[in-house]
């Protein structure tokens, strides 16, 4: 795929001329209503060209030149997932690729590499992430791997993949064990390892760069989200690695806290310390449409030697600090209007938009925000057994400055029409401060999802008022 395929050689901002939802800022009550938002913030939307693109989580990040990378997510079989960058300073968007083709797996008629459900982590000029399904099969309520149409042939798993910055190669670097998707990913970048959790048995593995040896450690919660009953486990989305001394740490739905040890290549529990925190919720692990008590995103504060995380069906931020071990509850980080609901947000395993700034202090957070309509709270569905969406719910920027210990809610985001991005799971933080991610967008009566932006409290020349 290139930026000729795309349609995409110049793109601009995008002017919406669809009817808005019923939201307008004068319907923003400021600080005198705390269930309202405390002011709008605008989302400038942009087009990359992929009319079918649908929902995508984790995805995307900011590499050293400044330029934001990222993943259009695929629903269909036959359609694979589109890898694209856009350029802040000349304000272009091109297509990078085809995510099946990167694969080597065109033409083959196998169920399309259709995500990537992971961060990416640079090293050494190049992009790593992985790859997953994006077609599946609703069974009971939960989604499971799409079941091939006639004449085509099962997912065939997902890949390990790095992107080179200078050159636009992809290298396909290996497949998940027994061709699952990647779930989660992370990489020691010192010693060129990468870890990963597949979906939807929830094993781990290890895999070197250099040499291409990958161990598989096995299930590490029960059958995880391909079980039922009892051996049901939904698995973490989060892997979190320490490049100094090799560890990687993920977390289960019952709250132990897993180290994987570069020393002995081995993975162990952390004794003395879990996620099970009574501020967190009470949860059955055996039941889905929840993470339990897993962590839902994370980072490696390398400064600090610590593990920043944001748990995701309470939206609690908190440090874990490997070397003692402890875990230390900061604050809430839900929007205020949440916080005055005292209600849990819309979406049913809370928000991987979570990602440290630029300036290594402040934490960036994109999560949900309740909707008031004539003094009552618009209530979305009781329960679900999948990820998503229950209703519909504002999108905040909430940052929090980790030296001072304070908490902002930045408002809710809007587009230029007074459309609500929808289905937000990604953040990308660009070396200015500009915060992007990938949400629904609706023009002319068809929605997709794309890249949209705004500035964040941070970006150089951005004062906030009241």
């Amino acid at each position: 795929m290139n930026a000729h395929a795309l349609g995409i050689a110049s793109t601009l901002a995008l002017t919406l001329s669809y009817a808005p939802l019923a939201h307008s800022a004068s319907a923003l009550s400021g600080p005198g209503d705390p269930f309202q938002p405390v002011r709008q913030l605008t989302g400038h939307t942009w087009n990359s060209g992929v009319a079918d693109a649908h929902d995508t989580y984790n995805g995307m990040g900011c590499a050293s030149n400044g330029k934001i990378y990222y993943v259009l997510s695929s629903e269909r079989y036959d359609v694979g997932a589109q890898m694209c960058v856009f350029d802040p300073k000349t304000k272009r968007i091109a297509g990078l690729g085809d995510l099946t083709e990167a694969c080597g797996e065109k033409g083959q008629k196998t169920i399309v590499q259709g995500k990537s459900h992971v961060t990416f982590v640079e090293s050494g000029g190049k992009l790593y992430f992985a790859t997953h399904i994006g077609y599946y099969s609703i069974i009971d309520g939960m989604e499971k791997m799409g079941i091939p149409p006639e004449g085509w042939k099962p997912y065939p798993g997902g890949h390990l993949l790095a992107y080179d910055l200078k050159t636009g190669k992809f290298d396909d670097l290996g497949i998940a064990p027994e061709r699952e998707g990647v779930l989660s990913m992370s990489m020691d970048t010192q010693r060129g390892r990468m870890f990963g959790l597949t979906w939807p048995s929830g094993m781990f593995f290890r895999f070197d760069v250099a040499t291409k040896n990958l161990k598989n450690f096995g299930k590490m919660c029960a059958e995880g989200e391909n079980g039922k009953g009892a051996v049901y486990r939904t698995i973490c989305r989060s892997i979190v690695a320490n490049p100094e001394d090799g560890s990687a740490w993920l977390t289960t739905s019952v709250g132990t806290i897993l180290r994987y040890r570069a020393d002995t290549d081995s993975v162990e529990p952390v004794a003395g310390e879990d996620l099970k925190k009574d501020y967190f919720g009470l949860y059955d692990a055996t039941s889905p449409g929840h993470m339990g008590y897993n962590w839902r995103q994370t980072f490696w504060h390398p400064g600090e030697q610590a593990v920043y995380g944001v748990h995701g069906n309470s939206g609690y931020l908190f440090r874990f600090e490997p070397r003692r071990p402890r875990v230390q509850v900061l604050e809430r980080l839900t929007s205020l209007p949440s916080k005055a609901s005292g209600m849990f947000d819309q979406f049913s395993y809370g928000y991987l938009g979570f990602a440290l700034g630029p300036d290594r202090r402040t934490i960036h957070y994109l999560t949900g925000g309740p909707i008031y309509k004539d003094g009552k709270r618009v209530k979305g569905k009781d329960s679900t057994a999948m990820g998503e969406a229950k209703g519909l719910e504002d999108l905040h920027l909430i940052t929090y400055d980790i030296p001072t210990a304070k908490y902002t809610d930045n408002g809710a985001i809007f587009y230029e029409n007074g459309d609500r991005p929808l289905y937000v799971n990604s953040i990308a933080v660009g070396l200015d401060g500009t915060v992007y991610f990938l949400a629904r967008i609706t023009e002319g009566g068809k929605t997709r999802t794309d890249l949209v932006s705004v500035d964040g409290p941070t970006k150089r020349g951005v004062t906030r008022s009241r």
